[in-house]
């Protein structure tokens, strides 16, 4: 396969689709969804051609952007010409209930709802990836948003943050609706340019897992679910498959989880991504053209995209663009918040929220002071990241994996793809 050149300076966005730049020189695998895939699919466009590129494209449903219409967030072009555009892709995890997920998803309401949101960040230079997680039990504003059919949403006031897809699946009645709603109430909220969307549902998370043999976590005390389908894990390491998997990601309540909130559960998803990154990035897994095709065969056939980001052509570019994955430069955060005093089961975001936010829009490392440089101008890396001693040739080495005692709470504060979340042994 021939892929475009896609490190020519002076690269612009456009409304349209999204534009990439330069290679991600020192970026994690994305430990979320759309990562695993667009670097899976760059090794296998390699071994794989254009046939099976085609196919595996095909699976995927796509969905314009066109019904968000003109009214939209001012895209901030990048003060450093050279650098390129960054992106914004909100990805979202479907709890739909419907086809093979009836089955995966344990108990729980009917319908379908984000189960797990996400604003995934690839800055113009392609040096950082950033990953904010929206808790879903946010008291947000959700404005009227207008399906891919033409009809229109009512706006809901005071409500969760997952009501946004919820409202656009039951109006439209296609998860892209619900990604378009999603897409419409997230523009709103932070005034950040969303360049597309990616929904994964429970059959495809199940299926992605098993193709690569399971994920390795670990658990510091024993878990018992009954609502996540009898979970039950003990203390230390286990390797679980798709089932387990996506039931020890999904669950909240009962022994061992924390006070069962949805901020407990981002951390547990965050880690599961991460774990599930590592092993599509293995050497095992990305050599091997086999488990390579039978992997995105997995993902790609329970993905909704936007028209641009599910192409062929913006796949593979943006696979491209992200050939020099690496764990210390991708950064994992949840919107900063706080208990709604209204309603004790939700949360507010708090002002710091705004400052990150402003730190996206203008591509700016999350937690940049205010007014500091743009990315690509003269930014510094984030304190909070590990970037490496320079070695000879002048690329970044790898530092010395983290102490034990150096633990990150995932979920809680900012952590990279290089950091330790838990320990276990």
């Amino acid at each position: 396969m021939t892929f475009p050149d896609l490190s020519a300076p002076g690269a612009t966005r456009r409304p349209s689709g999204p534009a990439h730049a330069r290679a991600l020189r020192g970026a994690s695998g994305p430990a979320r969804l759309v990562g695993m895939l667009l670097v899976g699919l760059l090794s296998f466009g390699a071994v794989g051609g254009a046939t099976a590129m085609t196919r595996l494209t095909d699976n995927i449903e796509t969905a314009g952007m066109s019904a968000l219409g003109a009214n939209r967030p001012k895209v901030v072009p990048p003060k450093d010409p050279n650098a390129g555009a960054p992106l914004n892709i909100v990805v979202m995890g479907s709890d739909s209930r419907d086809g093979d997920n009836g089955g995966l998803a344990g108990g729980g309401e009917i319908g379908a709802r984000s189960d797990t949101t996400m604003v995934m960040h690839i800055s113009g230079d392609r040096s950082r990836m950033d990953l904010v997680s929206i808790p879903r039990d946010t008291t947000v504003d959700v404005p009227s948003c207008t399906t891919s059919e033409g009809a229109t949403t009512a706006p809901l006031y005071g409500k969760k943050f997952n009501a946004a897809f919820s409202q656009g699946v039951q109006v439209g009645g296609s998860v892209a609706d619900g990604a378009l709603c999603t897409v419409r109430t997230i523009e709103e909220l932070t005034g950040v340019y969303v360049d597309g969307f990616v929904v994964v549902d429970f059959a495809g998370f199940s299926a992605m897992v098993d193709a690569v043999g399971g994920v390795d976590v670990c658990v510091e005390e024993e878990i018992y679910s009954p609502d996540a389908n009898h979970l039950s894990l003990s203390p230390g390491i286990h390797t679980l498959k798709g089932q387990k998997a996506l039931d020890y990601a999904r669950a909240r309540k009962g022994d061992g989880l924390g006070d069962g909130s949805d901020l407990g559960r981002i951390g547990r998803q965050q880690e599961v991504m991460a774990s599930l990154a590592r092993k599509v990035l293995s050497q095992d897994v990305l050599t091997n053209p086999a488990k390579t095709l039978g992997f995105l065969d997995a993902v790609t056939r329970s993905l909704t995209m936007n028209e641009e980001l599910g192409s062929i052509s913006g796949l593979s570019g943006l696979a491209y663009s992200l050939r020099d994955v690496r764990p210390d430069t991708i950064t994992f955060m949840t919107v900063p918040n706080e208990y709604d005093p209204y309603n004790t089961a939700n949360v507010l975001w708090t002002d710091e929220a705004a400052t990150l936010w402003d730190n996206v829009k203008h591509d700016r490392p999350l937690d940049a002071a205010p007014g500091s440089p743009s990315a690509g101008a003269s930014a510094s890396p984030s304190p909070s990241r590990s970037t490496g001693e320079q070695g000879t040739d002048g690329a970044a080495t790898p530092d010395p994996e983290p102490s034990s005692t150096d633990v990150k709470h995932a979920g809680e504060e900012a952590f990279t793809g290089a950091d330790t979340t838990k320990v276990c042994g």
